[in-house]
């Protein structure tokens, strides 16, 4: 039953991932930048958004590294089971949600390995969206010349002006996103993101163009990126350089 109040704010981040790319000891996650674990500059992102009424992380089910993180505690988050791909993370995050979220509440999903996301990107996409019947994505114009290619040959062109990376919060309504999964757990649909699935229930999720430093950590080499990216962001918003643990005494 649909509540009769505002549709209210939720995100799901999921974090079971290995991140076998980086080559690392530890999950990508929890490699540290500027002296924090990924995965905690990331939660703090999303916890400087006051308009979130809770975050569900999806974690492995043999996680260790999480209880030692200052957020693991936060009131607003709270833990779910992961699964063995994305979209199987992110339907148990929005399963953990099930008696708290109308049907009509958005939830904006959000890659772990994102932690240089900009405040203003977030309220940006929540403002353009919260009237949108279907909702979307934050993505980016792709500035290079694309090619086709089959066998290590260039076999065309692509029209770059067609064409935008897909970056994430994705923002939908929880019973819609909730369904679109299910329906493609259920039916074997592969789907890397959550506008992939609404899009195979014959809808157009909108594009909210985001900022370029938007960074996904994938490799080694993009650690030290996201080291440049979070100076920049956190000099720019300076009230959420620091997370304080509710567990901490506050006078």
């Amino acid at each position: 039953m649909i509540s009769n109040n505002a549709p209210r704010f939720w995100a799901v981040v999921p974090a079971a991932g290995v991140g076998k790319r980086m080559g690392a000891d530890v999950p990508k996650q929890y490699l540290e930048v500027l002296g924090k674990p990924v995965l905690q500059h990331t939660l703090e992102r999303l916890l400087s958004v006051e308009a979130f009424s809770g975050i569900a992380v999806a974690l492995g089910h043999d996680d260790g590294y999480w209880p030692d993180l200052p957020c693991a505690t936060h009131p607003k988050i709270r833990r779910a089971p992961g699964g063995k791909e994305r979209a199987d993370s992110v339907l148990s995050g929005l399963r953990s949600l099930e008696n708290e979220a109308d049907p009509d509440d958005w939830v904006l999903v959000h890659d772990a390995a994102r932690p240089c996301l900009a405040r203003t990107d977030v309220e940006k996409l929540m403002a353009t969206l919260k009237d949108d019947p279907v909702g979307g994505i934050l993505g980016l114009p792709v500035s290079d010349t694309l090619k086709s290619v089959e066998a290590g040959h260039i076999t065309g062109t692509v029209d770059r002006g067609r064409v935008w990376r897909a970056l994430t919060p994705q923002m939908f309504r929880y019973g819609l996103l909730r369904g679109a999964l299910e329906a493609a757990a259920q039916n074997g649909w592969v789907v890397t993101d959550e506008a992939s699935a609404i899009e195979l229930k014959g809808l157009r999720p909108k594009l909210v163009e985001g900022r370029p430093d938007n960074l996904k950590i994938t490799r080694p080499e993009d650690l030290p990126l996201a080291v440049f990216y979070m100076v920049s962001i956190l000099s720019q918003e300076p009230g959420d350089a620091q997370l304080i643990n509710p567990s901490e005494n506050r006078e």
